[in-house]
C-alpha cells in the first residue's frame, strides 16, 4: 500500500491561563509529525523563555515592517502587546507534509479560521473563570492588572466558542491531552488530507 499526506495546520486557543501552552508542548513531544509555529510579539521575554522556541522576540521597528510586507498569517494586539504569525514558514511545512501547530489567542486565531477555512481549530477551556483565576495567580508571571485584565478579555473570548470546531475543557491535563490528541488522530484520516492507494490483484 502507498500512502500520501498532506499537511495540515492545527490551531488551539482560548484564554490566558487554560494550559494552552502545556496541552501543545505535550502533543508536540508525543507525535513527530507536529511542528510548532514560532509567532513573533513585541511584548518583554518571560524567565526561562527562548527567543526561536517559545517566541520571536522582536522590536515594534521591526514588527512594522514585517506589517508593512504582508508576512503576517494573522497578527494582533493582545492584553496591550503585539503578535503575528509568519505567513512563509507556515506554508513551506504544510507543503512538506509536516502538521503545523499554532497555540494562538482568540482573535488570532479567528483571523486564521477566516483565512484558512481547511485548518483543524481547537478552543481549550477552563473548567470554571474562578480556576483560570487561580491558575493566573499560580503561574506569577504577570502583575495583578495584567491578571485582572485577562480575565476579563477571557469572558469575550470564551464568547466566541462557536466560531471553532472543537472544544475541549481542561478540568483533568491527562483527559484534556487525550482529547486533543484524539482529535488530531481523526483529522489526519481525512480525505483530503490523507491519500492511500491499494495494491491491486
Amino acid at each position: 500500500m502507498k500512502e500520501v499526506r498532506k499537511g495540515m495546520l492545527v490551531v488551539i486557543s482560548g484564554p490566558s491561563g487554560t494550559g494552552k501552552g502545556t496541552l501543545c508542548n505535550r502533543l508536540l513531544h508525543n507525535d513527530t509529525s507536529l511542528r510548532f509555529s514560532v509567532s513573533v510579539t513585541t511584548r518583554a521575554r518571560r524567565e526561562g523563555e527562548i527567543d526561536g522556541v517559545h517566541y520571536h522576540f522582536i522590536s515594534e521597528q521591526k514588527y512594522d515592517e514585517l506589517l508593512k510586507q504582508d508576512c503576517f498569517l494573522e497578527h494582533a494586539t493582545v492584553h496591550g502587546h503585539r503578535y503575528g504569525t509568519l505567513e512563509a514558514p507556515v506554508d513551506e511545512g504544510i507543503e512538506k507534509g509536516h502538521n503545523i501547530l499554532l497555540d494562538i489567542d482568540p482573535q488570532g486565531a479567528i483571523s486564521v479560521m477566516d483565512k484558512r477555512p481547511d485548518c483543524v481549530s481547537i478552543f481549550i477551556l477552563p473548567p470554571s473563570y474562578e480556576a483560570l483565576r487561580v491558575r493566573l495567580h499560580t503561574r506569577n508571571t504577570d502583575d495583578p492588572e495584567e491578571i485582572k485584565r485577562r480575565l476579563k478579555n477571557a469572558r469575550g473570548e470564551v464568547e466566541k466558542l462557536s466560531r471553532y470546531q472543537y472544544a475541549v475543557v481542561n478540568d483533568d491535563l491527562q483527559m484534556a491531552y487525550e482529547k486533543l490528541s484524539h482529535i488530531i488522530s481523526a483529522e489526519k484520516q481525512r480525505t483530503n488530507r490523507y491519500f492511500p492507494t491499494i495494491e491491486d490483484f
